[in-house]
């Protein structure tokens, strides 16, 4: 199998709905998994069982007998688990903008009072831009993104107390 061919077979995998792909051929052998856990993969040379964990696909990786499955590092997240209040999510994945052009102040800020329907942000996605607006009236009790931040689906933006 040539580079050309693994690079093929990489795109079609990536973007079709198959969760797993285990393939052998000669000396190669490749094994592609979109799911957040691995199955145990079982080391030959000193036949030991062991967990893979496996980070959410991005780009699927090559793997081969001799390497290794390299786990990406976590990313801190700036949401706190015993705060208080309601949490307003992205919708959508997209880049995040605080006011409606560069030069203009937020929508919002930390201790401002928002209504029902005020607009928090901004989520671009695709070239469109959707206004993120607020479902609760209240006080803005943290802002966890910041102007240009690529967001992902339910990720938290704001906390309304």
């Amino acid at each position: 199998m040539n580079l050309s061919e693994i690079k093929e077979l990489l795109e079609l995998f990536d973007s079709g709905s198959i969760r797993e792909l285990d393939l052998k051929q000669g000396d190669l052998s490749l094994y592609l998994s979109k799911n957040e856990t691995s199955r145990v993969a079982q080391t030959e040379s000193i036949n030991v069982q062991q967990e893979v964990p496996v980070a959410p696909v991005v780009q699927p990786a090559v793997v081969t007998q001799t390497a290794s499955v390299p786990s990406e590092p976590e990313v801190a997240t700036k949401e706190t688990t015993d705060a208080v209040g309601e949490l307003v999510t992205s919708p959508i994945v997209g880049v995040v903008y605080t006011s409606s052009d560069p030069s203009a102040p937020s929508f919002v800020s930390v201790g401002d009072k928002v209504a029902v329907g005020d607009t928090l942000c901004i989520v671009e996605a695709m070239k469109i831009m959707n206004e993120i607006k607020s479902d609760v009236a209240g006080t803005v009790t943290e802002i966890l993104i910041e102007n240009e931040d690529v967001v992902e689906f339910g990720q938290g933006l704001f906390r309304i107390n």
